[in-house]
């Protein structure tokens, strides 16, 4: 089977996590680093890769089979755009655009043009998700009842050196929340309605430090989001899940709670509790953990990019559902400005 070749558009601070995930990931390999920055020309040299300015020159170059878009986010769906007009697959990073409006001019012309688009919400792709989608899907935990999601963290000041940082759209919550909004799509089903709170007190910045949102999903069910990233705490699923190795792993974190009538699941440790025989808060409930296999999400995502190529899988997340996820995660901060719930459309 030849390697699928796949450019990477991008070579910032996404940029290492898919240079591992591509020498991770069978029938897949990268063939070049597009990007001006002198940063960006030193990863490449670094791996071993081909540089150019930018994704023209690249396509002018040398046709890739495939593309992988992590630039800013402004750019996103130009850079996409071009790629989708050469007939080139497109694995875009969250989120997929800085627009509903963009998302969905992205998503219309690739699926009108024929050519994949995937979107980089990259948890999709960590087996202690999946096996979690699977137990819920599944019934184990029963109806579900409520989800409790803590991201809690602490960016170090010089982080903030970087102006669009400190700036409206530049804070955690399109930047981190993303993908909690993501992760609770993909395990609970679409997000009814949202309402939510968001303060800049710690830093004093023009965007928010810190939210605190609720959810409720077309099921029924009911959530809760803790955000921040000005506290000095662990719970968030960056460090816990240890998908990243830039990162701190604390022991023993959990950060999920997702909660049913006939069980609860936590992650990252995946401990399902249940009752063992009869059932109420008098009785003992029990916690086991479920077995997974460890994997490098990245490197699943590009080794399914190449498969929907190839056209042996369908995406796990298209250029549609990552649309959705962009709209509900925008609600939040619609609902925090106009102190009123966001209803979303079915």
């Amino acid at each position: 089977m030849t390697d699928i070749r796949v450019a990477l558009v991008g070579g910032g601070m996404h940029a290492p996590a898919h240079i591992r995930g591509a020498a991770a990931a069978p029938g897949v390999r990268l063939s070049a680093i597009a990007d001006p920055s002198p940063a960006a020309k030193a990863v490449a040299g670094k791996a071993g890769l081909p540089w150019f300015a930018d994704h023209h020159a690249l396509l002018a170059s040398d046709r890739p089979d495939a593309a992988i878009v992590a630039t800013p986010n402004v750019l996103h769906v130009p850079v996409a755009l071009d790629f989708i007009a050469a007939g080139i697959p497109v694995l875009v990073e969250k989120p997929i655009a800085d627009t509903v409006a963009d998302a969905r001019r992205l998503s219309d012309a690739a699926q009108a043009a024929g050519v994949p688009l995937l979107v980089g919400h990259h948890r999709r792709h960590n087996p202690i998700i999946r096996r979690a989608r699977q137990l819920i899907r599944d019934g184990a935990l029963g109806r579900l009842v409520s989800a409790t999601v803590l991201a809690t963290f602490l960016k170090p000041d010089p982080y903030f050196d970087v102006a669009w940082r400190r700036q409206p759209g530049g804070g955690p919550v399109l930047i981190n929340l993303i993908h909690e909004i993501d992760l609770l799509r993909f395990l609970y089903g679409e997000i009814a309605s949202i309402q939510a709170i968001t303060a800049n007190a710690v830093r004093g910045f023009e965007v928010e430090d810190t939210a605190a949102i609720l959810l409720r999903f077309a099921n029924g069910a009911l959530g809760t989001v803790t955000l921040s990233d000005a506290a000095a705490a662990p719970w968030t699923w960056d460090l816990a899940a240890g998908e990243n190795p830039a990162f701190f792993k604390p022991d023993g974190v959990e950060t999920h709670f997702f909660c049913g009538t006939e069980g609860s699941l936590s992650l990252p440790a995946l401990n399902h509790w249940r009752y063992p025989g009869a059932r109420g808060w008098h009785e003992a409930i029990t916690a086991s953990p479920e077995a997974i296999e460890t994997a490098n999400p990245y490197a699943e995502q590009l080794r399914h990019f190449a498969a929907v190529i190839r056209g042996s899988e369908d995406p796990v997340i298209s250029g549609h559902d990552g649309t959705r996820t962009l709209e509900a995660t925008q609600a939040v901060l619609e609902a925090a400005r106009t102190r009123q719930p966001v209803v979303l459309s079915p």
